[in-house]
């Protein structure tokens, strides 16, 4: 099965799992710890994040560490960043709205 960058984003643990890896390269076993879910579970997200492109896995003695690829990331800035005008315009729209309604109840 061929993945992409938005499987890899699709599910919070992998999302977190991101986080994580962009503030530092860490074993299997420490991102494991971070989590309340099984282990197969944990290497079973790391390996559609490799997948994708996202993390790459390299072993260092008998650890494997996880290090993020940032630029695998782009794709999805990309499109995600087309629709942020559109809403921040939605959403200053509505902080308009509920600025009426708050004046008009003041008023009452």
């Amino acid at each position: 099965m061929r993945r992409d960058v938005f499987q890899a984003i699709a599910d919070p643990v992998r999302r977190d799992i991101i986080s994580l890896l962009a503030e530092q390269t860490l074993s299997i076993n420490a991102i494991a710890e971070k989590f309340d879910i099984s282990r197969p579970a944990i290497s079973k997200h790391l390996k559609i994040l490799e997948e994708c492109g996202i993390i790459s896995i390299n072993k260092q003695g008998r650890e494997r560490y996880c290090l993020i690829q940032p630029k695998n990331l782009v794709p999805a800035f990309l499109w995600i960043d087309q629709y942020k005008i559109l809403w921040e315009e939605k959403l200053d729209s509505f902080e308009e709205y509920l600025t009426k309604l708050q004046s008009k109840n003041k008023e009452q």
